[in-house]
């Protein structure tokens, strides 16, 4: 998932960071490369406390031109299974049933701390009919 992010340079030389889509993000970098992974820390730990909370993520909107940052793939792969499950209603426990996993298994999937692996994500993601498809494209 890409974010797009707004850096203004604050009078003190270093960058305030924002994330549109994500009012709640709010954070600075020393410098503009400091930025950027400071944002980058920021935008995952936002997605993480939402999905703690139960609550919706909105989709990224789309750059016009600005920064942006990347999470992680596995953070990626998560948010996108917290996402699916929301869209078809499905609870973390309705999702173990299925996966005949316990509670903790399931909580860890969608824990974006923890480093789950890409086959269980897609597990659970093909018990909604969905699955995991990496791409590797040309780096920035």
């Amino acid at each position: 998932m890409i974010y797009p992010i707004v850096l203004k340079r604050d009078d003190n030389g270093t960058f305030l960071v924002v994330c549109p889509d994500l009012p709640e993000v709010t954070t600075f970098g020393e410098d503009l490369e400091d930025a950027l992974q400071r944002a980058t820390d920021a935008v995952e730990e936002a997605l993480a406390a939402r999905i703690a909370r139960r609550e919706d993520i909105p989709p990224p909107s789309p750059p016009r031109g600005r920064h942006c940052v990347t999470l992680p793939p596995l953070s990626s792969a998560k948010v996108k299974l917290y996402q699916e499950a929301r869209l078809r209603g499905m609870t973390k426990a309705a999702i173990g049933r299925l996966l005949g996993w316990h509670g903790p298994q399931v909580d860890r999937l969608f824990d974006l701390r923890h480093p789950s692996k890409f086959e269980q994500i897609d597990r659970a993601l093909r018990t909604m009919g969905k699955c995991l498809y990496v791409t590797v494209r040309d780096a920035a």
